[in-house]
């Protein structure tokens, strides 16, 4: 049965649905789908290549025109958290099918407009990039690393891509009343907010006014998306009170933080897709599932779960080992029940019923685990609570309530 025939049997045996899911549903995701499935079954070396020659020969037969998504006016208002923040951090129910929307829209502006001459001429002409290198205090490169650190865009940095990045960002001083950026202009630079307060409006039809959207507050990044996608800014954010922000130039940014993200991701997707419970997922939920998990590390002996919290993270190993271990007898010291190898996952039980962590589970080396909080655990999840729900028979026959077993050996067993 092809994918396309099992989406359309799919949309048949479904209730009917909000019509702007419908839309996508029926608009968006057979653009998707195919370009999905062609990618994943012939893992072209040069995929950026393989999207565009793919759409080109498709719009050569006259088959598509556009493949772009507006969403109706009635819904742009709950997307101006979106394109103020220019991030993706929608974590709200109500806002599931908007987040969706916007997700989708972004997918295919990329096919159509950020990849441009720049990608193809800067990267693969035989030259080394060069990142600018603008002298700074070793407190001033203290505070920048403190503030990427807890910004999604540079997360997938490692240490010496961070530090080439810190190097090429320079400080901006802005007034109180300043514009940094304005709707519809082009932008070059990326901005991290160091210190001061910074709003954010947009101007959602020619003769409105403009909306307030949200602030922008220590440790916060804008600009992003001009950058990802060579696109006009999305919204004027403004200096509310004097502010010290850094900067950083496009060509740093294409060349070491996209290049970062997008190698990090295809990692991330061989991983998935050796996850034995990802095996029937579909290409276009496995996309959805990777641009949802968080990469975080864990040093060895430290605590990734620990028993008796509530559970608010699914994990994925997917570089080291870690071991659970839980206390059988409140008398007596807890005790090893468990050990996760690379391709294991834990935390799921404690969100499908809504219980406390029921052991501790430790780093024995160093980890990498790629996390889904709650929210998008159940979102994305759902259709796989049965395979996820096996584990807690798994656990009662291999950890009987007076009996311990030193050391089980099941790969994908779990029940934290």
């Amino acid at each position: 049965v092809s994918t396309q025939s099992t989406w359309d049997q799919q949309r048949k045996e479904q209730p009917k649905m909000d019509p702007h899911k419908e839309y996508l549903t029926a608009k968006v995701n057979p653009v998707l789908e195919p370009l999905l499935v062609d990618i994943y079954s012939k893992k072209p070396s040069d995929p950026l290549q393989f999207i565009i020659d793919w759409l080109e020969k498709r719009t050569s037969h006259g088959k598509e025109e556009k493949k772009t998504v507006d969403l109706p006016p009635q819904r742009k208002a709950k997307t101006q958290k979106d394109a103020a923040s220019e991030d993706e951090n929608i974590t709200d129910e109500d806002d599931d099918i908007v987040s969706e929307a916007v997700i989708a829209k972004k997918r295919v502006s990329v096919i159509r407009r950020a990849i441009s001459s720049e990608v193809h001429s800067d990267i693969g002409n035989g030259k080394k990039f060069v990142p600018r290198v603008i002298s700074k205090t070793e407190e001033q490169n203290g505070r920048i690393r403190a503030k990427l650190k807890g910004s999604f865009i540079f997360n997938a940095l490692d240490s010496r891509e961070m530090d080439a990045v810190i190097g090429a960002m320079e400080e901006k001083a802005v007034k109180a009343g300043e514009i940094v950026i304005k709707q519809r202009e082009d932008g070059d630079n990326l901005y991290v907010v160091d210190s001061g307060t910074l709003t954010c409006v947009k101007q959602f039809a020619e003769n409105e006014e403009p909306k307030f959207l949200k602030e922008y507050v220590p440790g916060e990044a804008f600009g992003e998306l001009a950058l990802l996608y060579n696109a006009p800014r999305a919204a004027t954010i403004t200096a509310k009170t004097n502010c010290v922000l850094w900067s950083l130039d496009r060509s740093t940014f294409t060349h070491i933080v996209k290049n970062a993200a997008i190698n990090k991701r295809n990692q991330h997707e061989e991983f998935l897709k050796g996850v034995e419970i990802f095996s029937t997922v579909e290409p276009y939920e496995l996309t959805k599932i990777m641009d949802a998990v968080k990469p975080v590390e864990h040093k060895a002996g430290s605590v990734i779960i620990n028993e008796g919290d509530e559970g608010n993270s699914f994990f994925l190993l997917e570089k080291g080992e870690a071991f659970a271990m839980k206390r059988i007898d409140p008398s007596k010291p807890p005790v090893q029940v468990m050990e996760y190898k690379e391709g294991s996952y834990f935390g799921e039980l404690a969100l499908i019923r809504n219980t406390p962590r029921a052991a501790s589970v430790i780093a024995k080396t160093d980890c990498l685990c790629l996390t889904l909080d709650r929210h998008s655990f159940k979102r994305l999840l759902g259709p796989l609570d049965e395979i996820l729900k096996r584990n807690t028979e798994v656990y009662k026959r291999f950890v009987p309530p007076t009996q311990y077993v030193p050391k089980a050996t099941i790969n994908t067993f779990s029940y934290m």
